[in-house]
């Protein structure tokens, strides 16, 4: 994904890269699934659902070194990402 401050990605496509991220790197998998309370089944099972996709990057947006990996990794910025984030907690409360 180019590096562009007018193209924010969806929030899918931004979940789909934060679960790439996280199985890349096991132990960031795991501790996500523990903060979740997911199993391996329980996640497999949720995976492209809208809570999912929800709690991913709210995840992310809370841990700032995994953040800063994923946006490096992604093409993205931080404010990118965080303007998803708070794009997608409007929408939850309205």
């Amino acid at each position: 994904m180019p590096r562009s401050d007018s193209a924010n990605p969806r929030v899918s496509d931004l979940a789909d890269s934060c679960l790439s991220f996280l199985a890349e790197h096991p132990e960031e998998l795991m501790a996500f699934m523990q903060v979740a309370g997911l199993d391996p089944e329980a996640l497999r099972r949720s995976v492209g659902t809208p809570d999912l996709q929800h709690g991913l990057i709210d995840y992310f947006a809370a841990n700032e070194p995994i953040l800063l990996a994923l946006c490096a990794n992604a093409g993205i910025t931080p404010e990118q990402f965080m303007q998803v984030w708070h794009q997608q907690n409007r929408s939850e409360w309205s």
